[in-house]
């Protein structure tokens, strides 16, 4: 087995959900989960097959999105993931309702930050093991620090 490190491209004001999905209904219904959650967004998703043709399977509302998407999960190979990108819509927004979609098995991450995906390639195919997000901490909040954050939450409106 090897192991190969997948460096994902993430544009600026870009978020990305990357996990596993067993049915080729997951691109329809990951569509329906973001029209219906954040009407406003465009996103691009795409799925891989993992038996009958093994085709990437793919959706959206923004052309650039969906082909980005699809060049990502070329790249990762992995059968049964997916890759969702999205633009005025975070994570947030539609986490829940992606965790909520029968099809999905699990969620590797949600981010906006610099991403490499951890691969693991055998005779048979390729499969995620895990993701790398961002970078590694630095240090532990202080009391400004604490502070900082709590503005801002209330500042981008996620707290009153």
């Amino acid at each position: 087995m090897e192991l190969i490190n997948v460096k994902l491209e993430i544009p600026d004001g870009v978020n990305l959900v990357l996990g596993q999905s067993h049915f080729i209904k997951t691109a329809e219904d990951l569509y329906e989960v973001m029209v219906t959650s954040v009407p406003g967004a465009k996103f691009g998703l795409a799925f891989a097959e993992a038996s009958g043709p093994c085709l990437v399977r793919s959706d959206g509302n923004d052309t650039e999105l969906v082909a980005l998407a699809v060049k990502q999960l070329l790249a990762i190979g992995a059968g049964h993931s997916f890759l969702l990108l999205m633009r005025e819509a975070y994570p947030i927004n539609v986490l829940n309702a992606i965790k909520s979609c029968p099809e999905v098995c699990r969620i590797f991450c949600a981010t906006a930050n610099p991403l490499q995906v951890v691969v693991a390639q055998s005779e048979q195919g390729r499969g995620i093991l895990g993701v790398i997000d961002g970078s590694s901490p630095t240090g532990v909040e202080s009391e400004d620090d604490k502070r900082a954050r709590r503005d801002f939450l209330r500042q981008i409106g996620y707290k009153r």
